[in-house]
């Protein structure tokens, strides 16, 4: 059951790259086929089960709810996408704290995260409106947050897709805002969407 809702993300996901490329208008539906994959994949790994696993799955659910926001070609889906993700980091930091942190590993990693959260802000910073500082900042923090957490719970836990996850996760949204605020292109999304959905098996595995 894993193994084929597994095999079904990630053929969408290379569906969805092909329609970002060659067909736009089929890329919403290969989108959130792609989406709905990565629940299967949690579902199947028995998610449901315990305390981590449900929190991880509140903020896939809320992913997908992001996933679908963003393909409005709005700024309202677009604000309302950064929301849905803010959210899911939210979900995702409380599950790696219910599962567990290692204080030293969080810190040692806080380090490093926060230097290149800053960096990021002011790469963003010329590019923003001034109504977008403000979301942009809190996102900004809260993955950054996540990705501390994250990295505390392998020290714990060592599960490495727990880690490896959320880096991707924090990867793919630099290519998200580079698309939107920076140089908007294909080239965007060819690694980024990849990354994101890796991101959210390794997560969605992680459950089980």
């Amino acid at each position: 059951m894993i193994a084929a809702a597994v095999g079904f993300t990630v053929g969408t996901v290379i569906a969805l790259v092909w329609s970002e490329a060659r067909r736009p208008e089929a890329r919403r539906v290969s989108k959130m086929l792609a989406s709905s994959g990565v629940l299967a994949v949690a579902l199947a790994a028995g998610s449901l089960t315990s305390s981590y696993g449900r929190w991880v799955f509140v903020g896939l659910a809320l992913s997908w709810l992001g996933d679908l926001l963003l393909t409005v070609e709005r700024r309202s889906g677009f604000l309302g996408g950064l929301i849905a993700f803010l959210l899911a980091h939210v979900a995702y930091g409380i599950g790696f704290t219910v599962r567990g942190i290692e204080p030293s590993w969080a810190l040692t990693a806080a380090v490093p995260i926060v230097i290149a959260a800053i960096a990021a802000l002011r790469w963003l910073g010329p590019h923003l409106d001034v109504a977008l500082r403000g979301p942009v900042l809190a996102y900004v923090v809260v993955i950054s947050l996540m990705l501390i957490a994250a990295v505390g719970t392998v020290g714990r836990e060592a599960d490495w897709r727990i880690a490896v996850g959320a880096v991707a996760f924090y990867l793919s949204d630099l290519a998200v805002a580079r698309n939107r605020f920076v140089s908007p292109g294909f080239i965007n999304r060819a690694w980024g969407l990849p990354l994101y959905y890796s991101a959210q098996l390794l997560l969605a595995l992680s459950t089980g």
